[in-house]
């Protein structure tokens, strides 16, 4: 019961904030690419890695302490009906596209990979 509270809080935030996420939305698909993450979670951290070693250029906010951030991601995930219960970080915003870590990190970064060298071209 604890748990719906705290997830119907979040979604009346995640509500409140949608306008301001929509502009920012739009700028984000003018090719900005987004990771959400935290400091504290390794596939975050590897993830960083991972994308500097490509030269991808990204924006990173450690949702631990950027809680504005936090509800951001959670709208997008709301917009693309991703369900928050089974969440693993990092999340990455392409332009729009939402890409998630499943639990294989290396799977996921081959994903990453291939539809940001497929944008590139």
């Amino acid at each position: 019961m604890k748990y719906l509270v705290i997830i119907f809080l979040l979604l009346v935030t995640c509500q409140n904030n949608e306008k301001e996420v929509y502009q920012e939305d739009k700028r984000t698909k003018k090719g900005k690419i987004i990771v959400y993450g935290s400091d504290s979670c390794h596939s975050c951290i590897d993830t960083k890695a991972f994308l500097n070693e490509k030269k991808i250029k990204f924006t990173y906010y450690d949702i631990d302490i950027n809680k504005k951030k936090e509800q951001e991601m959670l709208v997008k995930l709301q917009k693309a009906n991703i369900s928050i219960h089974t969440l693993t970080l990092p999340v990455i915003d392409n332009k729009g596209e939402i890409f998630l870590n499943k639990g294989n990190l290396k799977e996921f970064l081959k994903v990453v990979e291939k539809k940001l060298v497929n944008d590139a071209n």
